[in-house]
Order: structure tokens, then C-alpha cells, then sequence
């Protein structure tokens, strides 16, 4: 597995591959969400990726979902948040990129068994803890992301919050010590459908942006990057 600024790659054996040969090996990209300042070094770059041009990226030129399919969220939290505030502010996260892309994720439901990062052909979402405090969120995207463009497609994505730190989760938009959780979520669930981090600071009001703090709720709402590179990825 190779280390990389801000996510991970890896590559599944050869039994798990696409039988079309050109769409290459099936492979899971994790993108890690450092808390604003505390990023870690670099490494190389992941598969012929789209430049962050006019402030958007993608995995992969062309990788997106051919299918619409259901997620699960385990909503179970040590911040006191309950299902229903949890699964809203999730749903709010889908709503928003639906809005430009198009239907992108399929519908919701609650369960409380799962796992995080293995590929299992079910999408999830849950809180754990990660055990670096200074991460946010992981997000791991598998797809193939190798062959001729047309031929890219994503096909599962597991999520997790990170709790081992020493904010709580919640609405920042009610108390600015919070980590909310609908911002972070619709970054996460950018990278679900398709779209890459943003590191360069002339794209610092983009939801893509790759850093986040306590109190920031500005990743809620897709700016002007994010709605023409969802559009250019779906439509």
C-alpha cells in the first residue's frame, strides 16, 4: 500500500478484477481528512488524475457511478447526536450534490453491524475511532480507475468519523466548538461520487477543499468548482 498526502492506494488481486482486461485492476483509493494545519508529507500522485484546474479534480478522468445503490449508516456516536440528526445531516450532504450531478447515491437505511474499508458490495457510513486526533474523516472509494475513460466506474465507498480526538460532533452553525457534521459529510460524499481533494488556497471556499477546523460550515453549500466538476463528471 503506498502512503500518499491525504489519501491511500491500493490495488485488489488479480480474482477480484473486471473481466473486461481494459478497465485494469480494481483499486481502493482512501482519502484521509486532516484537521486545518496538520496534514502529513507527500508521496506520489494516484492514477492519471484530472488537474485541479478551475478548482475541481476527479479520482479519475471518467470514474463515476454507472449504478445507483443503496448506503447503510451506522448512526451509533459518542457525541450525543441521534439517528435522526445523523441520518438528516447525511441525507442533506446526498441532497446537495444531487442537485448539480444528477442521481448519483441510492436511498438510506440504518443498521449497526458493518465494516469499515473492506470491500464487502456495501456502502457505508460510520463513527469510529481512527486514532490519529488530528484526522477528520477517512473515506475509501473503490473503482476502476486504469482504463480508457469510458470504461472507469466506481463501485463502493465506505466512511468513517473519526472520534478519537477532542471535539464532539454536531451543528456548527449552534455552537462553534462542534466539528459539524454536515460539512464534513458532503466533502466525504464528494469523494464518494467521484471527486478528488483541493489543496491549492485559491480554492480554499470549495467543499473539496482538502482541510477543515471546528466551526466550519461553509462545505455544506457546493461552490462554484465543485458544481461545474460534478457536472462535467455526470452530465
Amino acid at each position: 500500500m503506498l502512503a500518499i498526502l491525504g489519501f491511500l492506494v491500493s490495488f485488489w488481486p488479480k480474482g477480484l478484477a473486471s473481466k473486461e482486461e481494459d478497465r485494469g485492476p480494481l483499486t481502493k483509493i482512501t482519502f484521509i481528512h486532516y484537521k486545518k494545519n496538520q496534514a502529513r508529507g507527500g508521496g506520489p500522485s494516484k492514477p492519471k488524475p484530472a488537474p485541479a484546474s478551475n478548482c475541481y479534480g476527479f479520482l479519475s478522468n471518467g470514474a463515476k457511478w454507472k449504478t445507483v445503490e443503496p448506503y447503510v449508516v451506522n448512526p451509533n456516536n459518542l457525541s450525543g447526536l441521534t439517528s435522526e440528526e445523523v441520518i438528516s445531516r447525511i441525507e442533506a450532504g446526498v441532497a446537495e450534490w444531487e442537485i448539480y450531478g444528477g442521481e448519483i447515491f441510492g436511498a438510506v437505511r440504518v443498521g449497526n453491524s458493518m465494516a469499515y474499508g473492506i470491500y464487502d458490495n456495501q456502502n457505508t457510513v460510520q463513527f469510529g475511532n481512527y486514532g490519529d486526533p488530528n484526522v477528520i474523516a477517512m473515506t475509501s472509494v473503490w473503482g476502476y480507475f486504469y482504463g480508457a475513460p469510458k470504461t472507469r466506474e466506481l463501485v463502493e465507498w465506505d466512511m468513517l468519523f473519526n472520534e478519537g480526538s477532542d471535539w464532539k460532533w454536531g451543528d456548527a452553525e449552534a455552537n462553534q466548538s462542534l466539528m459539524d457534521l454536515q460539512n464534513i459529510a458532503t466533502h466525504e460524499l464528494g469523494h464518494s461520487a467521484g471527486m478528488d481533494d483541493l489543496y491549492e488556497t485559491s480554492c480554499m471556499a470549495e467543499t473539496m477543499y482538502g482541510y477543515s477546523i471546528e466551526g466550519e460550515t461553509s462545505k455544506r453549500d457546493l461552490n462554484a468548482g465543485d458544481i461545474a466538476g460534478i457536472k462535467k463528471l455526470y452530465q
